[in-house]
């Protein structure tokens, strides 16, 4: 049953109820209180007349007062003019409400998140800080208290206090180019360029880097396409780099880093960085694009960094309207792979 015809009903059993009750009490006022009264035709009229008369003024309250008080109300909440069939229509209103309910429940809950993620982001900032500023003032203080004298000590000090100074402009820098990107401040400037020699260049940059851990840095595509992309070339080139330096920092030794290009469709290429690292639980995908994230919680962040890579390879993708995806196996290893625009030319 509806609430409209709730209403009536109940309108109905109460205008039943009260003429019942006036007719009787006008019976026993004005007439002849007997059986045989309540049951003549003239009692039986009146009580008609009496119940038509008390449910069109209940009708009428109901209209004009209690559906005025409900329009205040919906007004109110929905802070526009809503016209009479809404106002008017319980069932209509009733699901307003609600639907209005859950969006002010999803609207909270999203609140809470980016409450809980603002937390999150000081928290780590002011943690990504302490370590560098820490080091660097230890250092510099210790030098000032009389280490500087000695040459072998006041160089190697001075050299760690350098390393902990370029980790804070690489924080400071790498922050300006995510809020850059989210301000629109830093736009994405398309460029047609050969993705195979940026990606070659890549290698050539981080090739020291991997040989380190003698992780060996392998190329793959197919020299017969030409694979040029619209894109912004210098993104791109911190997006490859990102991936790539992240592969080799959390590689094993003399383990693997492949950068794999291929068509995907007729107007997109897809990119894959693949590894035979550590691997990365499924718990931690969710997250892992986030400013500062850890997947190890308990120790420093390895081989130094912002700790915003990968948050800078998400912002990248998304203006340029693109994906990043991630597959992963603990102990296993990783891959990452984005998908790019393919030029027109």
């Amino acid at each position: 049953m509806s609430i409209r015809q709730k209403i009536r009903f109940q309108s109905l059993f109460y205008s039943i109820v009260i003429s019942l009750v006036i007719c009787l009490i006008a019976l026993a006022t004005f007439g002849e209180f007997s059986i045989e009264s309540i049951f003549s035709l003239n009692f039986f009229l009146l009580f008609i007349l009496c119940s038509i008369v008390v449910y069109a003024i209940g009708a009428f309250f109901v209209k004009f007062f209690l559906y005025n008080s409900v329009r205040v109300i919906s007004d109110e909440i929905f802070q526009s003019d809503v016209d009479s069939t809404i106002t008017t229509n319980m069932e209509d209103l009733l699901k307003k409400i609600r639907q209005y309910d859950d969006d002010q429940k999803s609207e909270i809950s999203e609140m809470k998140k980016q409450e809980t993620f603002r937390r999150e982001f000081i928290g780590n900032l002011a943690h990504e800080l302490k370590t560098p500023l820490f080091t660097s003032e230890s250092y510099i203080l210790t030098l000032l208290d009389g280490a500087i004298d000695d040459d072998e000590v006041n160089k190697k000090y001075l050299k760690i206090a350098g390393k902990a100074i370029h980790r804070l402009n690489l924080i400071v820098k790498d922050l300006d180019l995510i809020t850059k990107i989210e301000s629109g401040e830093s736009e994405i400037q398309r460029t047609d360029f050969d993705i195979i020699n940026l990606a070659q260049n890549t290698f050539e940059m981080l090739e020291i880097t991997a040989s380190k851990k003698n992780i060996k840095l392998m190329l793959e595509f197919n020299d017969k396409l030409p694979l040029r992309v619209n894109a912004d070339n210098e993104k791109i080139q911190q997006v490859l780099t990102n991936l790539v330096e992240n592969s080799i920092k959390y590689g094993k030794e003399n383990g693997t880093t492949e950068l794999v290009i291929q068509e995907l469709t007729e107007n997109k290429i897809i990119v894959r960085v693949t590894d035979n690292g550590l691997g990365i639980e499924e718990k931690h995908f969710n997250r892992l694009f986030e400013r500062f994230y850890r997947v190890d919680q308990s120790g420093s962040r390895k081989g130094g960094g912002s700790g915003l890579g990968l948050a800078i390879v998400k912002h990248i993708m998304d203006a340029h309207d693109e994906k990043i995806y991630i597959e992963s196996e603990f102990g296993v290893g990783s891959e990452f792979s984005f998908t790019l625009e393919k030029s027109l030319q």
